[in-house]
C-alpha cells in the first residue's frame, strides 16, 4: 500500500503570520496554530513550520490559485493584497494573463486566469507548479498511486484518484538549487514497520537516503516520511 500524501510542509519565519494569510486567502481552518486543512477538498494539509534555513532564490514549488471570472482573480489579488502579499516579477510576459505574487515571506504563487482548461475542476488551489524533471513526475505517481494526467514534452502531471489539486514538473531546464528547500512534502504511514517497508519501496523507485536519515527525491529534493500520531 502506498504512502498518503499528508502535507505540504512550508518552512517561515513566523508561522502563525503565514497560516494566518494562507488561511484567509484559502478559506481554510487552521488547525494546531500553523496548520491548514484541506475542508472538503480532497487534497492535503498545508503545514507552516519554524525555517529550516534562510531563504535564498527562488522555491521550487508554489501554488497556482484558479480563478472563475476576471472579477473573480480581481478579488483573489486584492484579497492577497490586503493581507500582506504583493506583486512579484520573475519575468513573466506582459501579454500573460496570470498574476504573479508572493506572500508576506515571500513565497511565490499564480492567480490563474479563468477558462484555464489544464485546471479545469482542480478547485480554488488548482495546482502546485513544481520544478522538476519527467523522471520525477514519474517517480510520484509511483509513490503515491496518482494517475498521470499529463506526459507531454518532458513535463507531467498527477492528480488524486479523488480528485483536487494537481501537481505538477514544468521539466527542463530546471532551477538552480540554492540552499535547503523551504518547501517539502509529507507523506504519511499507519506505523514504524510500514514506514521501514514504505522506505524501501521508495528507494527501489528512485529515492536516495542520505547519511543523517533525509529521504530524497530522485531530482534531489528532501521529502519525509511521516507516521500516524
Amino acid at each position: 500500500m502506498a504512502s498518503q500524501l499528508y502535507a505540504l510542509s512550508i518552512a517561515a519565519d513566523q508561522p502563525e503570520r503565514l497560516a494566518f494569510f494562507w488561511g484567509e486567502l484559502l478559506g481554510r481552518e487552521i488547525a494546531a496554530d500553523t496548520d491548514l486543512l484541506p475542508g472538503d477538498d480532497p487534497g492535503f494539509r498545508i503545514r507552516f513550520e519554524p525555517g529550516r534555513a534562510p531563504r535564498t532564490g527562488r522555491n521550487l514549488m508554489h501554488f497556482d490559485l484558479t480563478s472563475t471570472s476576471w472579477e473573480h482573480q480581481e478579488r483573489t489579488v486584492a484579497r492577497a493584497l490586503e493581507l500582506g502579499g504583493r506583486h512579484l516579477d520573475i519575468g513573466q510576459l506582459p501579454e500573460e494573463d496570470h498574476v504573479v505574487l508572493a506572500d508576506p515571506e515571500g513565497n511565490e504563487f499564480c492567480v490563474i486566469e479563468p477558462g484555464n482548461n489544464f485546471l479545469a475542476g482542480c478547485g480554488f488551489v488548482g495546482a502546485l507548479s513544481c520544478d522538476g524533471t519527467q523522471a520525477l513526475g514519474y517517480f510520484w505517481s509511483a509513490a503515491l498511486d496518482w494517475p498521470l494526467v499529463w506526459d507531454q514534452d518532458q513535463e507531467t502531471a498527477i492528480r488524486s484518484p479523488r480528485g483536487g489539486s494537481k501537481i505538477t514538473w514544468g521539466g527542463p531546464p530546471l532551477m538552480p538549487k540554492t540552499g535547503t528547500d523551504r518547501l517539502r512534502l509529507d507523506l504519511i504511514v499507519p506505523d514504524d514497520e510500514a514506514r521501514q517497508s514504505e522506505i524501501e519501496r521508495l528507494v527501489a523507485l528512485g529515492a536516495t537516503i542520505e547519511d543523517d536519515g533525509r529521504l530524497l527525491d530522485p531530482d534531489g529534493n528532501e521529502f519525509r516520511l511521516l507516521t500516524v500520531v
